[in-house]
């Protein structure tokens, strides 16, 4: 198996946007985990206050090991924060709890991206492993049907990762509009959020346009847009 060339073509740009995405959010985050909120409340303590203020009594707070590993379970309705979002009192841990927050949101009012990007799991992890290594056994076999097939499992990563950003972009606005509507964080505080959430919707934007080259490599191979 030899390295292409022709792949850093589509696959820099999604490389580089997110290295620097990576940058943005280490940067921010590094930052205003700093930045006390004047309330001095943690982010378990935002979850729980706008998640009971949307009568969203049912969906726990648990905190999770790792760094930035906040996400919320739709299957377990529960919400998982890292201890330096979960136990700190800071502006950025206050943004990124709402932000999970958010999610939990969009499940119990049955926001449709969410529920595709859910249902869309089990291929994904299916496509994104096992898509990639049939498309090129199929490719250097002249096996074409097989390589389409790859390309077609691996597809489902790109749909995954285009349905992520309405998810996340959506999110990260519920969560903005709550803590400035509650009360929760003021002023020069929502800069902080801003900046920790814009970054972090960063890392999703270089996800796609990631899977986006990969997938148009795949076809342009298939379709003879470069000889073998």
């Amino acid at each position: 198996m030899f390295f292409d060339p022709l792949y850093l073509v589509f696959a820099l740009p999604g490389l580089l946007l997110g290295m620097w995405a990576k940058s943005r959010v280490n940067k921010a985050f590094n930052k205003y985990t700093r930045v006390r909120t004047l309330r001095n409340v943690t982010g378990a303590e935002v979850a729980r206050a706008l998640l009971d203020a949307q009568g969203l009594y049912d969906v726990a707070i648990e905190e999770t090991n790792g760094y930035l590993s906040d996400h919320y379970d739709p299957r377990s309705k529960v919400l998982r924060l890292s201890p330096d979002v979960y136990r700190t009192p800071s502006v950025a841990a206050a943004g990124i709890a709402a932000h999970e927050m958010g999610h939990a949101i969009q499940d119990a009012r049955g926001y449709a991206p969410l529920n595709l990007r859910s249902a869309l799991v089990p291929a994904v992890r299916f496509g994104s492993s096992l898509g990639p290594w049939i498309f090129i056994a199929g490719f250097w076999l002249q096996f074409t049907t097989l390589a389409w097939v790859g390309v077609i499992l691996f597809a489902a990563s790109v749909v995954f990762a285009l349905v992520t950003l309405p998810v996340e972009f959506d999110a990260s606005r519920r969560a903005k509009k709550l803590l400035v509507s509650h009360g929760i964080l003021v002023g020069d505080e929502m800069t902080g959020v801003d900046k920790v959430l814009d970054a972090a919707a960063l890392t999703y934007v270089a996800s796609a346009v990631a899977a986006i080259g990969t997938l148009l490599y795949y076809v342009l191979l298939l379709t003879g847009g470069r000889r073998r």
